[in-house]
């Protein structure tokens, strides 16, 4: 049992363990990626935990591709006092199913978009009988606090819990001097995510035809063995907040008011990267948050201090970033992000229709995209672009258009030394976003709207390609456009599939 649970430390009684549900019963079929995202935002929350004297752990049963019975069994066989949960739509049911099999002992508490979103519908479910904390945003402050005296919660802003008399929501009265730390910590202040807490973070990455390509053009001895035998890689971020507000996106601006947009220092990113490397031999990041390429100010001043620091002479990093603050970089900026390590960015392209672009609030247009593609590609810096199908209102027209606009950047990946990796996901909504706000006022039943499915993709010829996107193929299974389910499902497969070809032809040929 211990060995599935991370950082803790099993000689002394536990206080909490976090729980990451798996986004399917596993136990009915096994996962099949290598790989799943890490839970920063968790481990956050139990390094802080840690630093204030608890001992916490981390059961990740979607890394572990653990079943229902046995995340639950593990939990209680912990002893542990409460037990954690980020509640997110897609894993929601996996969650109530493991907290109904919870001993009455264990208190539990819980947090993430789905319980930001609807608190009042998980307070009522009755296998969430548990329940003692919903904490609503971000937890690192709050969830000490309880840990230390669940009867702080009363004084703590953004708590609820049910009343155990009444029946009814009660509310944590919060002092209006300590409100604002509690609820939006200084990102600069929290210590670096313990990785101990990550049981696939660091981890050892496959060489990439970028990661040659790197290697050819820049000579370092640590770049020419990463592209023989791969770098170790680790996730981080290097913001909280968005101020944007794609409709189909829970950090959307509008679902999420109360959150301030912070950006760690300059400083406090680069400390941290170098404790990576001195403690795990990491050479390579991934910025996962949306805003570190994403302000053009912003990326002037890490810049900056990346070159003072020669971040680029011994890292490479990759980040996600915004099409339209890309766009109003110049030939120089994209010069200094290459010398600076910038291997590939991750955009949110969405979609080839200009219609559904603005459906979508992008922003953007997707000749603004095939322009800004072009010129990083240019400069050989690799794009990841992420792409939905069926948003509500999608034509047939717009998914061809689509499809055309992932070959047009296939195209220009050709002739350019950079690559373009497309990624593409049916559309599903999310509770609490803009998009769930118009589905359901024109009628939509959110019962329907949450019933999250696993969807196997592989009947559409796309098996090995579909390999690595086991916890990303899921469904709610409604027709949101005028494009049936099982055509936005096989051209998904198509196009997943011609981008795993690309990329074996890819690696074979830069071999």
């Amino acid at each position: 049992m211990w060995h599935l649970v991370s950082g803790a430390d099993t000689s002394s009684p536990l206080d909490a363990l976090f729980i990451n549900a798996p986004l399917r019963d596993y136990a009915m079929r096994p996962r099949t990626n290598d790989y799943t995202l890490p839970v920063l935002g968790m481990a956050y929350i139990a390094t802080y935990a840690q630093r204030r004297g608890f001992n916490v752990g981390v059961l990740d049963a979607e890394a572990h591709g653990l079943g229902i019975k046995e995340t639950a069994e593990i939990i209680n066989e912990s002893g542990t006092r409460w037990a954690a949960m980020n509640l997110l739509a897609p894993t929601y049911e996996m969650s109530a199913r493991i907290a109904q099999r919870l001993d009455d002992g264990v208190a539990l508490m819980v947090g993430g978009h789905h319980a930001k979103a609807m608190p009042d519908r998980i307070l009522a479910d009755p296998r969430m009988r548990n329940l003692r904390a919903l904490v609503l945003g971000e937890g690192e402050l709050r969830v000490a606090e309880l840990l230390k005296d669940e009867q702080r919660r009363r004084e703590l802003p953004g708590v609820i819990w049910r009343d155990p008399l009444l029946g009814s929501r009660a509310t944590g009265i919060a002092d209006p001097k300590t409100s604002a730390l509690m609820l939006g910590p200084d990102i600069n202040t929290l210590p670096y995510v313990n990785r101990a807490f990550l049981p696939q973070d660091p981890y050892r990455a496959a060489p990439t035809v970028t990661d040659r390509r790197i290697a050819r053009d820049r000579g370092h001895s640590w770049l020419k063995a990463a592209a023989r035998d791969g770098h170790i890689e680790a996730n981080i971020v290097g913001s909280r907040g968005c101020p944007y507000n794609c409709t189909f996106c829970g950090a959307a601006w509008s679902a999420n008011r109360d959150v301030k947009i912070r950006v760690r220092s300059p400083h406090n990113i680069i400390g941290e990267l170098d404790e990576l490397h001195d403690n795990y031999g990491v050479t390579a990041f991934r910025f996962v948050d949306d805003l570190f390429l994403g302000v053009r100010d912003v990326i002037h001043e890490h810049m900056q201090a990346f070159a003072d620091s020669q971040i680029g002479e011994r890292y490479v990093w990759d980040a996600t970033g915004r099409i339209n603050v890309l766009d109003r970089l110049s030939d120089h900026d994209l010069d200094v992000l290459v010398g600076n390590g910038l291997r590939e960015v991750a955009l949110g392209i969405e979609s080839g229709s200009d219609p559904v672009l603005k459906a979508m609030d992008k922003r953007i247009t997707a000749e603004m995209t095939e322009r800004v593609a072009r010129r990083l590609m240019h400069h050989g810096i690799g794009v990841k672009g992420y792409f939905i199908l069926g948003f509500p209102g999608e034509t047939r027209d717009d998914l061809n258009a689509t499809v055309q606009h992932i070959r047009n950047l296939w195209e220009i990946a050709d002739t350019n030394p950079g690559d373009l990796r497309a990624s593409v996901f049916e559309f599903r909504p999310y509770p609490g976003t803009p998009v769930w706000e118009t589905l359901t006022a024109a009628g939509h039943d959110p019962d329907m709207l949450l019933a999250y499915g696993d969807v196997d993709l592989t009947v559409n010829g796309a098996d090995e390609s579909m390999r690595q996107r086991d916890e990303f193929n899921f469904s709610v299974g409604i027709q949101f456009g005028g494009v049936p389910l099982e055509a936005i499902r096989s051209t998904l497969a198509m196009l997943t599939r011609e981008q795993h070809q690309r990329n074996q032809l890819t690696i074979r040929d830069a071999a």
